[in-house]
């Protein structure tokens, strides 16, 4: 087990967090969006909100999506519509 893994596993376990395990590629991905088009100190902030959201149901893939897509066209395009 690399020290990734056993981090995600420590964390999980010691917050009570069952279930699938995430995807690591999957939120590193997101981040280095956010980071790369939008603003470094957005990351963290993101992976929370990302969390929250396939918390609350919505697949991890479908929320990376979403915000990639938000995150590559930041500032063009209007985040209200």
């Amino acid at each position: 087990m690399d020290d990734l893994e056993g981090w995600i596993a420590a964390v999980r376990e010691r917050l009570d967090l069952d279930g699938e395990p995430p995807d690591p590629a999957l939120i590193l991905a997101v981040a280095r969006e956010v980071r790369r088009f939008v603003t470094r100190p957005a990351t963290p902030v993101t992976i929370y909100l990302f969390g929250l959201a396939v918390g609350h149901g919505l697949p991890p893939a479908e929320a990376a999506a979403r915000l990639g897509l938000l995150a590559r066209n930041w500032p063009t395009i209007d985040w209200r519509d």
